[in-house]
């Protein structure tokens, strides 16, 4: 029962509010009898002055009834006694108990003192703690003491009484309340279990609806957005799957019907021959998808670089446009290049593939006797490789998406233009596994550029 969060949001917050209210209750109490003591002595010092006025002033044949008046106060005991401790008046102030009076309390009253103090009991005399007020006074030339001491317990228990009452209202008051809003705190985070038990069970089309600002509202919101990446994740892995699927299924049925087609047909040799190319070209292309795939999830799940070097990248530049001469001449491309002599940290091997599938690329995509401009230079410590080509270009709604796995502007896959479209999604991963940057621009049917910015120094040194 305690495991759950509404319990112990309850119990925590009731716990609280209980010690609260008695950490109140007692500061109330020693305030208030604080207060009451400190009022109650200046109230008892003026009482005594003027019952002493009073019996300095009364006739000699009625003092005696003025002194049994004066003793008979409710709710306030009062004593007078002669220098010698006789007791020549008292009154309990319906109290039914005694005030005691100590030789050294007497002795300061009779000496011409004030006594403030509190009532001295002893095995005879008892009862709850009092103060006692003490007075001195004059009556036929000898020295008297009168005291008094108000029944303020009576008072104190009262007000006990009345405090512990309204803080045990205000105890179940709040208690009432917390529970509801405790069953407010919690819901959120009940609808937000509910709805990951959902999610585990792959249900990633979850949308919780929240107006809160606060934390759990925080909490729904990044919950939200962790199931619409899911999503997309589902998503990308379907798509993923199926494009596998394409890829593998197309060059398969072409190896399985030119197979059957020799075993079968009657041909000639030049029929032949060119069934077994298109095989041979099929199963290369299998073998560079598998290559790629196996590349991507490599770069995928380790983005450290294996043999970080400082390299200079227009000679790196330089001999992979010497590496694709035969593409570029068998279509009378002239490559124009503009390279400042800049030295880069990163892995030699890896870097050499992006900027071989980027001149490819652009190879590929311009006409025959077109033109492709490579140019470098270093700014704001990064190396700047610039690549163009002025083929048909790249449609604006497919710039976002030209580096997923498996996308092809070409919708119709046309195969005469080679590639499984892993090509530059190997490239973004290459780069940002160098901390660098890849962004592509284009105008459909002017002009294509990548551009790649690559730390000149180790990331460690830069920051």
């Amino acid at each position: 029962m305690t495991k759950s969060l509404y319990v112990r949001t309850v119990l925590i917050f009731i716990a609280a509010v209980m010690i609260s209210l008695i950490m109140a209750f007692i500061l109330a109490i020693h305030m208030y009898s604080s207060n009451v003591k400190s009022m109650a002595e200046g109230q008892m010092i003026a009482l005594g002055k003027k019952m002493i006025s009073g019996m300095n002033e009364a006739p000699p044949s009625s003092l005696p009834n003025i002194i049994r008046n004066i003793v008979d106060l409710p709710g306030t005991r009062v004593k007078i006694l002669d220098e010698n401790g006789k007791t020549i008046a008292y009154g309990d102030g319906g109290s039914g108990k005694e005030t005691p009076i100590l030789q050294k309390q007497l002795a300061l009253v009779i000496q011409g003192g004030v006594y403030r103090g509190k009532v001295a009991y002893n095995k005879e005399h008892s009862g709850p703690p009092s103060f006692l007020i003490g007075l001195p006074f004059q009556m036929e030339g000898k020295p008297y003491a009168l005291y008094i001491s108000p029944e303020i317990n009576k008072l104190l228990d009262e007000f006990r009484k009345f405090t512990l009452t309204v803080l045990t209202s205000v105890l179940i008051t709040g208690s009432l309340l917390i529970l509801l809003a405790a069953r407010y705190i919690v819901k959120p985070v009940q609808r937000l279990t509910e709805a990951a038990k959902r999610m585990a069970k792959g249900d990633f089309g979850i949308v919780l609806q929240s107006r809160r600002r606060d934390e759990l509202g925080a909490l729904t919101a990044g919950f939200n957005e962790m199931a619409r990446s899911l999503r997309m994740l589902d998503k990308l892995r379907s798509d993923f799957v199926n494009n596998v699927a394409h890829e593998i299924q197309s060059p398969l049925t072409s190896i399985t019907g030119f197979s059957k087609a020799l075993r079968t047909k009657q041909m000639s040799e030049e029929e032949r021959r060119q069934y077994l190319t298109i095989i041979e070209e099929e199963s290369q292309r299998l073998s560079r998808l598998s290559t790629n795939l196996l590349q991507l999830s490599v770069l995928q799940q380790n983005s450290k670089l294996h043999h970080p070097a400082y390299l200079r990248l227009d000679e790196q530049l330089r001999r992979s446009i010497i590496a694709s001469e035969p593409q570029w001449s068998a279509k009378g491309i002239q490559p124009e290049l503009e390279l400042e002599a800049v030295t880069a940290y990163g892995d030699a091997d890896s870097l050499e593939q992006v900027w071989h599938n980027l001149i490819n690329n652009s190879i590929k995509f311009s006409p025959a006797g077109g033109r492709i401009e490579i140019t470098m230079s270093r700014e704001d410590g990064f190396a700047i490789v610039g690549i163009t080509d002025y083929g048909h270009g790249i449609e604006p709604d497919e710039l976002p998406h030209i580096f997923t796995p498996f996308y092809k502007a070409d919708k119709s896959r046309d195969y005469a233009v080679k590639g499984n479209g892993l090509g530059l999604s190997i490239v973004k991963e290459i780069v940002d596994m160098h901390r660098g940057t890849i962004e592509a621009k284009s105008r459909p049917g002017v002009q294509t550029v990548f551009t790649v910015r690559i730390p000149v120094q180790p990331v460690e040194e830069i920051v």
